[in-house]
């Protein structure tokens, strides 16, 4: 076997795989021989087939295979030997291929493109400078922040006449053409909200009423989408065949929600029993809060500037073609319009790989174990935040971490994350920040563009 390889330009290649008889012949034969001995035909005892009809049978394939497995592991090892630093895969030439004659041949040469990673230099210094938003921190946002909790952990009351912020507690029932109940459709203790009605005039109708008044209404008319319905209903999405039609809603229970007080109960729900013990110190605990998410917005922001800036300023030409026909030979579902209108963000993807991948190289960055719980942690503690959960124990968070951290692709994402973020630090120790306080409309804006 022998492997040769042309240089097109700095950035394509070809390699040229050369088998001959020799480099397949006796693999193809202990194949066959394992097919002779495992072999089922009619007319022979198991392990007695002659050889030349097992060959005859299966020759042709197990050749293919063993070529294939052959020139795939030979083009796996010259690239590992020769430190070819490679986008994507190696592309058989269809051109040089389609004419190779496994029927009549015994050598044969196999042509493949090989796109090439650039050589490149990511300069940075204190020149570079990228602005780092610090959001102000005013009253709107401390009064969202504690309406936010005060709806989290508000109740509902009873309350004597609908309006329609309530929620009903009631009987629902299906009527005839003759407006009279079909009992078999009767669901007790149904939940309906009064605020999600679509038709204004049953909103109307049900505004007002007490405990013991109902209304009837047209379900599909007054109810947005199959969830409202199923809801009412008590039954599932692929159970509403059938269901449209008139009803009627008998009131047993008016809810009306009620935000929560800012008292000690709330303060201790928030933060814990006991670790806040004034409003005053609430409203501290909660401007650090504040503070603290606005900070992480800051830095993500900072974090996406930053990339860009080096992504921006690193220069360097890449294989295009190759890499456009890597991406609709790899990518079955695709067509040549879908990679033309991604291309511009995949190629700027790939330029922040080979980046971010250099300064990692250059710098000796790598993934522990400890790097990526601590991640996996931080990555439970947001998700248990979004349920309302603030005060989970580490021992609690490092649990949950742990098992995500067995799932293939979360531990891989994560894995990307660490190294992203070691790239992202060494950047912002080279360059200067420049601070500019923004507010909280002003820094959302900076995302709309």
């Amino acid at each position: 076997m022998n492997i040769t390889r042309e240089n097109i330009d700095d950035l394509n290649a070809i390699l040229k795989v050369e088998v001959v008889k020799d480099d397949y012949e006796g693999k193809v034969n202990d194949v066959l021989k394992e097919h002779k001995k495992k072999a089922n035909i009619k007319g022979f005892r198991p392990g007695k087939v002659p050889f030349g009809l097992i060959k005859k049978m299966y020759g042709d394939g197990v050749q293919l295979e063993e070529i294939n497995k052959i020139v795939s592991e030979a083009l796996g090892n010259y690239i590992s030997e020769e430190k070819l630093d490679i986008l994507g895969d190696p592309l058989p030439r269809r051109d040089d291929n389609e004419k190779i004659d496994f029927a009549t041949q015994d050598d044969f040469v196999f042509s493949f493109d090989l796109g090439l990673a650039p050589e490149f230099e990511v300069k940075l210094s204190a020149r570079n400078k990228v602005p780092y938003y610090q959001i102000k921190v005013d009253k709107k946002l401390k009064d969202d922040f504690l309406d936010n909790y005060r709806r989290r952990f508000g109740t509902y009351e009873d309350a004597d006449i609908v309006t329609e912020e309530d929620m009903l507690k009631g009987d629902i029932v299906k009527l005839s053409d003759q407006g009279e109940p079909l009992n078999d459709t009767l669901k007790r203790d149904s939940s309906l909200s009064v605020k999600v009605i679509k038709d204004e005039d049953v909103k109307k109708e049900f505004t007002g009423k007490k405990a013991g008044d109902s209304v009837d209404f047209d379900i599909r008319k007054s109810f947005p989408n199959d969830h409202e319905i199923a809801g009412l209903l008590q039954t599932e999405h692929d159970k509403l065949q059938g269901a449209d039609g008139t009803y009627r809603f008998v009131i047993n229970k008016v809810n009306r929600f009620k935000m929560a007080d800012v008292n000690q109960e709330l303060f201790d729900k928030v933060y814990g029993e006991g670790t806040v013990k004034s409003e005053e110190e609430f409203m501290a605990k909660l401007e650090d809060e504040i503070q603290e998410n606005l900070s992480k917005e800051s830095d993500y922001k900072l974090n996406l500037d930053a990339k860009d800036m080096v992504i921006d300023k690193t220069k360097f030409d890449l294989p295009e073609e190759f890499l456009k026909k890597w991406l609709i030979q790899t990518n079955k579902d695709i067509t040549e319009e879908d990679i033309e209108k991604d291309f511009d963000s995949f190629m700027r993807d790939l330029r922040w790989q080979l980046i971010r991948n250099k300064i990692a190289k250059e710098n000796e960055f790598k993934v522990e174990q400890e790097d990526m719980v601590k991640e996996a942690v931080e990555f439970t503690r947001i998700q248990f935040q979004q349920y309302g959960i603030f005060n989970a124990e580490e021992s609690q968070l490092e649990m949950y971490a742990k098992e995500i951290l067995k799932k293939e692709d979360d531990a891989r994402r994560i894995a990307e994350k660490v190294i992203d973020d070691k790239v992202i630090g060494k950047i912002k120790e080279e360059i200067k920040t420049d601070t500019k306080k923004v507010t909280t409309d002003e820094f959302n804006k900076l995302f709309q563009k």
